[in-house]
């Protein structure tokens, strides 16, 4: 986490706590010419547009009293949406008993993706039901988890 996605997470932990709204993640980039602070929250329920409204008129007082950016920004704050990919411990026990897609740096079994029912998450490992056994992977080799949607 940069110094900036540091200080913008700790200036915006107070709105979270109030509202029983969850810090989902932080990021501070460069897209094209323009610079962008996301906050993506989220809650029990689903986050409204009044939330988001809430969190960044808040956060976006206390950055201009901090001001720790020193060049113009867009500050977004929204949901990280249905697909958001699986970090925290949190996130992994929420889904247990769903599917989720993993995503691998390194080839298992000559594929690096794969998609399964999560039946236990131990913070080093993720283990699936695929194709009908028992498989596990090692966090170490693992890049993406996000949940499958189905329509």
């Amino acid at each position: 986490m940069s110094k900036i996605e540091q200080i913008a997470k700790d200036l915006v932990m107070p709105i979270l706590e109030k509202n029983n709204f969850e810090l989902v993640d932080v990021e501070y980039k460069k897209e094209g010419s323009h610079w962008y602070l996301r906050v993506y929250i989220d809650k029990e329920g689903g986050i409204t547009l009044d939330d988001c409204q809430l969190v960044s008129e808040y956060l976006s007082d206390r950055l201009d009293e901090a001001d720790p950016i020193e060049h113009s920004y867009i500050l977004e704050v929204s949901s990280p949406g249905l697909d958001r990919p699986l970090k925290k411990p949190r996130d992994f026990e929420r889904n247990i008993g769903k599917e989720i897609e993993i995503s691998l740096y390194s080839p298992i079994d000559k594929r690096k993706k794969f998609e399964g029912e999560l039946i236990e998450f131990t913070g080093d490992k993720i283990i699936i039901l695929y194709n009908g056994e028992r498989k596990e992977f090692d966090m170490k080799n693992v890049s993406l988890v996000k949940p499958v949607i189905k329509f």
